[in-house]
């Protein structure tokens, strides 16, 4: 299974497998990013590791780079964020345990920003809605 799909205007992922216990994907990073809303996941563990590039990464206070062969493990409800912002793309591959709703999660991000195909900057999206409805998989820092 390997599917392409859009995490924002930018970047994207494709799913390598996903099951009820693990959601595994690896993600695009182009450069020049900024960081995204600082969020956690309140009922799931990830385990990141860097495959090309560098990504900055910051858990809680802690921020840091991670080069190619880096690995990180987030727990549930530790607050992060994950960016590249350097000068090359970088390629991450990500684990969610369990896997939970959050393919779901990334699908619906995908629809938000694709329409026919291309990305669509210019649509209105009620993302308070979005962030209501996927509570168990996202949530933001308060």
């Amino acid at each position: 299974m390997s599917e392409k799909l859009s995490l924002g205007p930018h970047d994207s992922l494709e799913i390598r497998s996903s099951t009820p216990e693990a959601l595994e994907v690896e993600a695009c990073y182009r450069p020049g990013g900024s960081p995204p809303p600082a969020h956690f996941h309140p009922a799931q563990d990830e385990h990141f590791e860097v495959l090309e590039g560098a990504m900055r990464v910051r858990v809680g206070s802690e921020e840091r780079e991670l080069e190619a062969g880096a690995e990180i493990e987030i727990g549930r409800g530790q607050v992060h964020q994950m960016w590249n912002p350097g000068l090359e793309p970088a390629r991450v591959r990500w684990v969610t345990t369990p896997g939970g709703r959050t393919e779901q999660w990334f699908r619906t991000l995908d629809r938000v920003f694709r329409k026919g195909g291309d990305i669509d900057a210019g649509r209105e999206v009620d993302f308070g809605a979005l962030l209501e409805e996927y509570g168990d998989v996202f949530r933001l820092e308060q």
